[in-house]
C-alpha cells in the first residue's frame, strides 16, 4: 500500500489560531489535528477565488492583527 501523504507542511500557529483548530475539530468530531487543517483547506479553498488579488499573505490570518504582528482586543485593525 502507498502512503497517499507523502508530503508533510509544517506551519508556525498563534495560540488563538491552535484553539481555533482545535474547537472545529472537536465540534466536528474530528479524529486529529490534521484531519482537522486537511478539512478546513478543503473548505478554504472552495470558498475562495483562486485570484489572491494582490493580498499579502498575512492578509490571510485567522485574526486581526495590528502592525505589530500582535493581535489586537477589539478585533479590527
Amino acid at each position: 500500500m502507498t502512503d497517499l501523504r507523502g508530503e508533510r507542511l509544517q506551519i508556525m500557529l498563534s495560540p488563538e489560531e491552535l484553539e481555533t483548530i482545535d474547537d472545529f475539530r472537536f465540534r466536528h468530531r474530528m479524529p486529529t489535528r490534521s484531519a482537522a487543517v486537511r478539512e478546513l483547506l478543503k473548505l478554504g479553498l472552495a470558498a475562495m477565488a483562486t485570484d489572491g488579488g494582490g493580498l499579502k499573505s498575512s492578509n490571510y490570518g485567522v485574526f486581526s492583527r495590528g502592525e505589530s504582528g500582535h493581535r489586537h482586543e477589539g478585533g479590527d485593525d
